[in-house]
């Protein structure tokens, strides 16, 4: 089954992303997609194993370097 995924990464800082936000677009990156990054939320697209795999890593990161919150949204595409 496919599913896309938004997370949105807290705290915002204005101007440029912090280190949390940066962390979690890497590690989506590391699970091989090509992240949607917008100034809401980032999207991911695809297997539903290796999303729901990338988020673990992706919810990791974020919390690893400072962020206080992380929004996920996932919708099925099938």
């Amino acid at each position: 089954m496919a599913l896309e995924a938004e997370f949105t990464v807290e705290p915002f800082r204005e101007g440029a992303p912090g280190p949390h936000v940066e962390a979690a677009l890497v590690a989506a990156r590391d699970a091989g997609f090509d992240p949607d990054f917008g100034p809401l939320g980032t999207t991911i697209r695809g297997d539903d194993r290796v999303i729901l795999d990338a988020l673990d890593a992706v919810l990791r990161a974020a919390i690893a370097n400072g962020a206080t919150r992380v929004a996920v949204q996932l919708t099925r595409v099938d």
